[in-house]
């Protein structure tokens, strides 16, 4: 449901025939014309010829890195933003808060695995790739992709959110509902990239302190979920009773919602950490193997000289103290 139509439903004075949500409603209600969804459709067509421009010149692209980006990260955003969820995430704050977890964690998690900046560097012409390095190196994104200020966005966002007037807004303004959503997407894709992501961002901390500042964000979900649950005052304040919808308790409802947010953010933290940990073990394996192959190239290298220095012709022509 769109906020322009409020006005419609305090009219009517009770139901408007919007249904009670159901699983089904996410396959049967769509919402394709929008900006996201654009931009979504855009993303994939640029990712997948990148990876076809790879293809054809014979270089290898890790085909798990395109699913991650288009299946998980693109295909997540468009669950929320193109589909049922869509319709009622101004009707149910349960239904927002799950496009809120998916947008500002898993979607940006399944980004940051596919690495579409390295993509573009290998497939852009050498101006364009100048460019681009110099944006990524800029001052700017240095300070933005800092893990402890992403950390500040990402923990700071939500409270402002939902603890102010903002909310209500969203609710009332269909620019400002898309705007917030891609707002969502970005601050949590500067958050997870430097963190798992594979491209070559500055700021980029070792594994140990990646894994310390996502069990510190567990805390700020876990206040979050439970604030929202414990809440009397509604958020969005008349906004949901406005509605007139007979099947909708938004008392209830929000209890949902800020258990969702408790419970999500705790799943997707721990599921991250798993995360870390395997690129951490995987990191560690390479180093190992690099340190084993620079150490057999200098035996082997030692073991050359040693040979060189036996069989060289002046050492065997040199005549012993005895000779003469």
């Amino acid at each position: 449901m769109r906020p322009t139509e409020l006005p419609t439903l305090a009219a009517s004075g009770g139901d408007t025939g919007l249904p009670p949500f159901t699983p089904a409603a996410i396959f049967t209600e769509f919402h394709v014309v929008s900006l996201i969804a654009l931009g979504l459709l855009v993303s994939a067509a640029l990712y997948l010829y990148g990876v076809h421009r790879l293809q054809r010149r014979g270089d290898h692209w890790p085909p798990g890195r395109t699913v991650a980006f288009v299946a998980g990260g693109l295909g997540s955003i468009a669950a929320v933003t193109v589909t049922g969820i869509e319709r009622y995430d101004t009707t149910l704050i349960s239904v927002h808060m799950v496009q809120h977890m998916v947008l500002s964690m898993i979607g940006p998690i399944f980004l940051a695995l596919g690495a579409p900046t390295t993509l573009a560097l290998r497939v852009l012409q050498p101006a364009p790739r100048k460019v681009l390095l110099a944006v990524l190196h800029s001052r700017y994104v240095r300070v933005l992709t800092f893990p402890l200020v992403a950390f500040a966005i990402f923990v700071a966002n939500p409270f402002v959110l939902y603890f102010t007037d903002l909310y209500r807004q969203t609710l009332e303004h269909v620019w400002l509902h898309e705007f917030i959503h891609f707002h969502f997407i970005v601050t949590g894709c500067l958050f997870f990239w430097p963190l798992l992501g594979l491209d070559p961002l500055p700021n980029r901390w070792p594994y140990p302190g990646r894994a310390l500042l996502m069990v510190l964000s567990v805390p700020f979900h876990t206040v979050l979920g439970l604030t929202i649950m414990q809440q009397e005052q509604l958020l969005g304040g008349d906004w949901y009773p406005n509605l007139g919808l007979s099947w909708l308790d938004p008392a209830a409802d929000q209890v949902t919602a800020g258990g969702i947010l408790w419970a999500g953010g705790e799943i997707v933290s721990v599921t991250m950490l798993g995360i870390l940990v395997v690129q951490w073990v995987r990191q560690s394996e390479r180093e190992a193997k690099r340190i084993d192959r620079a150490l057999d190239r200098q035996e082997a290298e030692a073991a050359a000289a040693a040979a060189a220095k036996i069989t060289s012709p002046g050492e065997a022509a040199r005549p012993g103290p005895d000779a003469g």
